[in-house]
């Protein structure tokens, strides 16, 4: 495979993973921390942020519930010490 190939297939699957899913977005980051429930979202985006713009700010995106923000900061990770 030559190299322009293998760019041109690296850049056909960037684009399918990032076009894939306009809910549910949690690139770089667990499931978990962002299971955050509707009423608790902290807006991290702005009006028609996109899922990569989102995630680059280092948000969770979920557009499946309207009104309340699709574009918000994840809960942090706890560390537990005993």
């Amino acid at each position: 495979m030559t190299m322009e190939a293998r760019a041109l297939w690296l850049l056909a699957a960037v684009l399918t993973l990032g076009f894939s899913s306009s809910s549910g977005e949690y690139v770089g980051l667990s499931e978990s921390q962002c299971a955050v429930p509707a009423k608790d979202r902290v807006d991290c985006g702005y009006p028609q942020v996109t899922p990569v713009q989102c995630n680059s700010r280092g948000c969770c995106f979920d557009s499946s519930i309207p009104g309340v923000p699709w574009c918000f900061k994840p809960l942090q990770e706890s560390e537990c010490f005993f």
